[in-house]
């Protein structure tokens, strides 16, 4: 179950929530010491929810990652925000010098690639969807690929006819790409100043503003624990014995 829930959406990691109040010079300083020390301490991203449970009640935890984050801005490890998460990152010029021959690069294919960056742009996406835009079918080892790595997961199911489900990406898409949020993808005038599209692309053109990664658009049902089950990411549970 906990392999299945990293594609639920929208689950949150505490309930519990801090009223920010100000907070004596010293307390504050403690707290933004133990904010650094959780960060510091987990191997994955951490929710801002969880840091301001550990935190002195009251602590506005906003405000002391923000100040850590400048802390660290010139520093060779980077403190980064991931939607609502935080991580201590190399910092990116730096990135060279902790790389190792034995790092094995894993490349996408072509097909691959297009297919995220529809997911990515154009989410909450269904399959038929993808392959309308992309022209041609879209094979399961495709999304496979992309979902092994983590960087995709099914969202929820359409409203329509066959209620098929939606592909949106995932918090380790914006780590890996150092992206904040979702909509901190580059834009159309940033890919031609990359050289990334040519000059002859088509005058009408649009790369739609990709909507929030977490939240189910108003079309769209959550994904329950049948709809695992029939996705193949559960068993069925067994009947228990009287």
């Amino acid at each position: 179950m906990a392999e299945a829930q990293k594609y639920l959406p929208g689950l949150p990691d505490e309930e519990e929530e801090h009223e920010a109040v100000t907070l004596d010079p010293r307390l504050e300083r403690e707290a933004e010491r133990i904010a650094e020390a959780l960060v510091f301490a987990s191997a994955q991203p951490i929710s801002e929810t969880y840091i301001a449970s550990r935190l002195p009640r009251g602590a506005d935890v906003g405000r002391i990652m923000a100040r850590l984050k400048a802390l660290y801005a010139a520093r060779g490890v980077n403190l980064v925000q991931v939607a609502d998460h935080w991580a201590f990152r190399t910092a990116a010029d730096l990135s060279f010098v902790v790389q190792t021959d034995e790092q094995e690069v894993r490349k996408l294919s072509r097909a691959a690639l297009e297919v995220l960056a529809i997911i990515a742009y154009h989410q909450p996406v269904t399959r038929a969807e993808i392959e309308d835009i992309r022209g041609v079918q879209t094979s399961k080892g495709t999304l496979d690929v992309l979902m092994e790595a983590g960087w995709v997961r099914f969202r929820g199911r359409r409203r329509t006819p066959g209620r098929p489900v939606t592909f949106g990406t995932t918090r380790d898409f914006l780590d890996h790409f150092a992206l904040e949020e979702i909509r901190d993808l580059p834009g159309i005038e940033e890919l031609k100043g990359a050289g990334l599209l040519s000059g002859r692309i088509p005058s009408n053109l649009h790369i739609p503003v990709p909507a929030g990664e977490e939240e189910l658009s108003e079309n769209e049902d959550p994904i329950t624990q049948m709809d695992l089950e029939e996705l193949g990411l559960l068993t069925p549970k067994a009947e228990e014995d009287d």
